[in-house]
């Protein structure tokens, strides 16, 4: 098979690695990849919202199927564009992708289609907004209602730091996507990552995790679009698990294919359990990251056949993925600064050691004109372990966090506190 892979960070590079080892695949190319990509397959330089160009590129390598990586490849509309040329791809239509696009689509959605969720108001004004807050109790949650690349959350303390979220997000600060704010209760309770594949009719569940939003250490500081995860997640008891496929999965596909939009491609639920059973959090149209590197550490079956399944409507065919018992655990690396502004270009050494049972995942690199590695963005790298136990693969991936020489970033230490502390 050959296969398109659309993508540039660390969770498209977690997905190059476990398609690369697919033994039904003849030829991958990502777009536009990264350095770590690039180890292990072609890259090209197509971005990943350049709808045109990646059809395009699809067709020259005679693309069997096509994967989408990233949400802004599915708010682009790539899917639809490759559907009316027959190629296959893994990824939602842009209509059943506002589930993430707008959030403000998403808690419409919930109402119409009975899925639990936080009580909100959508305010595309900022006074409006600032009136809001009084129906609601510290700590505010304050969303911009599009896609702001992990950025576009704020759990504000108090009200002056409400006030001020509203003002950064309708003030332009992610530009269209900060054109209406969603004002959320905020939910009490663990929160959780459950993922289902689905190919329109039917679905399978595919592994859940849990993330670590906020940028340092004991959930201090901003939210972000995520400093770490693992996998398996005590959370996930087998009652939580029935309770988030029955409430938040099935409702979900039911109702985005009764809107006119038979979901194709992964949903990501992000979920808060809450004393009054799981609450949705947000929906996303595509792998977690960094939630998509432990799973594809701890898938033992084959990847590229559940993803061509979910493009060609046949997941019916297919047995329940298997997993592996073992841990595994990411952490991230992120430039000082993030997830405000984060300091570019600074050179990156260690990041290729040879580590037992680690890999590290390119998320925002680049290679200068000398063959050095540079950070490239916010989130840069993704040292992720897996082991016999959760403990050993966190000292696995902590081991080579030190072995990294990159003196202007920082990650948290305290990945899988909650697993470990129970």
């Amino acid at each position: 098979m050959n296969i398109l892979l659309v993508g540039s960070g660390g969770r498209e590079h977690a997905l190059a690695w476990k398609i690369a080892a697919s033994p039904l695949l003849t030829r991958l190319v990502a777009a536009p990849g990264n350095p770590g990509i690039a180890r292990l397959c072609e890259v090209r330089d197509v971005g990943a919202a350049d709808v045109p160009a990646l059809v395009a590129l699809a067709a020259e390598i005679a693309a069997d199927l096509v994967v989408i990586g990233p949400e802004v490849t599915v708010e682009a509309g790539l899917a639809d564009a490759l559907e009316a040329v027959g190629v296959p791809c893994f990824g939602p239509s842009a209509a059943a992708g506002q589930l993430e696009s707008s959030k403000a689509f998403t808690k419409a959605f919930c109402d119409r289609h009975g899925l639990p969720t936080a009580a909100y108001v959508v305010c595309d004004k900022a006074d409006a907004a600032k009136a809001a807050l009084d129906r609601f109790q510290p700590p505010y949650v304050v969303k911009a209602d599009g896609l702001a690349a992990g950025k576009g959350v704020v759990v504000a303390a108090d009200r002056a730091e409400a006030e001020a979220a509203i003002d950064d997000a309708l003030g332009g600060r992610f530009g269209a996507a900060g054109a209406r704010v969603v004002i959320e209760e905020f939910l009490e309770g663990e929160i959780g990552s459950l993922f289902a594949i689905c190919d329109g009719a039917t679905h399978q569940l595919f592994g859940w995790a849990q993330d670590h939003k906020r940028a340092f250490d004991n959930d201090r500081g901003p939210n972000t679009g995520g400093m770490g995860a693992y996998s398996p997640a005590a959370v996930f008891t087998p009652e939580l698990v029935e309770q988030v496929h029955a409430r938040l999965v099935e409702p979900a596909l039911r109702g985005i294919a009764a809107d006119g939009a038979p979901y194709r491609g992964v949903l990501f639920v992000e979920l808060m359990a809450t004393r009054d059973g799981p609450k949705l959090v947000e929906f996303n149209a595509r792998f977690g990251d960094p939630e998509c590197q432990v799973l594809m550490l701890r898938l033992d079956s084959d990847l590229v056949p559940y993803l061509l399944a979910c493009a060609t409507g046949k997941l019916d065919q297919m047995p329940p993925p298997a997993w592996s018992d073992d841990p595994a655990i990411c952490v991230v690396l992120a430039a000082d600064g993030y997830p405000g502004a984060p300091k570019a270009g600074g050179a990156i050494a260690g990041a290729d050691a040879d580590f037992e049972g680690v890999e590290v995942f390119h998320a925002a690199t680049m290679l200068d004109h000398e063959g050095v590695l540079r950070a490239a963005g916010g989130r840069v790298l993704n040292v992720c372990a897996r082991a016999d136990t959760l403990q050993e693969a966190r000292d696995r991936a902590y081991a080579a966090v030190a072995a990294i020489d990159w003196p202007d970033g920082f990650h948290r230490s305290d990945i899988g506190w909650r697993a470990l502390g129970r």
